[in-house]
């Protein structure tokens, strides 16, 4: 939560193979007052996949009227289906004062840094690209040519750091994760998020010991007098 009582908007994402995932899961083990984002989707349910939990499943026709009204801070179409992040769901966490994490791809990051002006944007990188192929590898559900695919597309989403704010490695999770809460730590101390909330909150205060400062100067200058 920030000085002002609301929640930090949290976005990470990251080049497939990077372990944004897992980085991802052992942060909110380890910070339980913190919400992941559940994106809504067209797809059918999964066997065992929960409605609130897994995804807000709904049909197409539900979602599109969703995006004609602009309830989504982002949402992309794969594979024949609709994946979004509902904009109510994310406020009205923040407005409890939890913080919420997205963790969602490149492309639907940049749309939420269109779409809103607060938010923290993480990029999560490999130790190497030599290791982030070894990684793609060792999931053992790559052909050669989407082996190369995923690699060539890592490049390329790589390029995009820049629009991020910060970097985190992923060399071990649990150093990565301590970097991920160091800096949702010191985004809640930046002037620019509290000084509002400071100001209008001390506002009355100075005043108050200004008018009492000048009201004590001039009664000892009067009695020096």
């Amino acid at each position: 939560m920030t000085v002002d009582g609301r929640g930090l908007l949290i976005v990470i994402s990251g080049p497939s193979g990077a372990g944004k995932g897992t980085i991802c899961k052992s942060f909110m083990d380890r910070n339980k007052n913190v919400a992941l984002s559940v994106s809504a989707t067209t797809r059918n349910p999964r066997n065992g996949e929960v409605e609130g939990i897994n995804y807000h499943f709904m049909s197409k026709e539900e979602f599109k009227e969703k995006i004609e009204a602009n309830d989504f801070l982002e949402y992309a179409e794969v594979y024949d289906n609709y994946y979004g992040t509902p904009k109510s769901n994310v406020e009205e966490i923040l407005e409890s004062g939890r913080d919420v994490i997205l963790e969602i791809d490149i492309q639907g990051a940049l749309k939420v840094k269109e779409n809103t002006e607060e938010g923290v944007f993480i990029f999560v990188l490999p130790p190497s690209m030599q290791e982030l192929k070894q990684r793609i590898i060792n999931r053992g559900s790559e052909t050669q040519e989407s082996l190369m695919k995923r690699f060539n597309s890592a490049y390329k989403e790589i390029n995009y750091i820049s629009k991020y704010n910060y970097a985190v490695v992923n060399d071990k999770v649990e150093i990565a994760v301590e970097k991920l809460e160091a800096i949702i730590s010191a985004e809640k101390c930046r002037v620019d998020r509290i000084k509002d909330s400071i100001l209008n909150s001390k506002e009355g205060m100075i005043n108050e010991q200004l008018y009492d400062w000048t009201i004590s100067g001039r009664l000892i200058r009067k009695n020096t007098w």
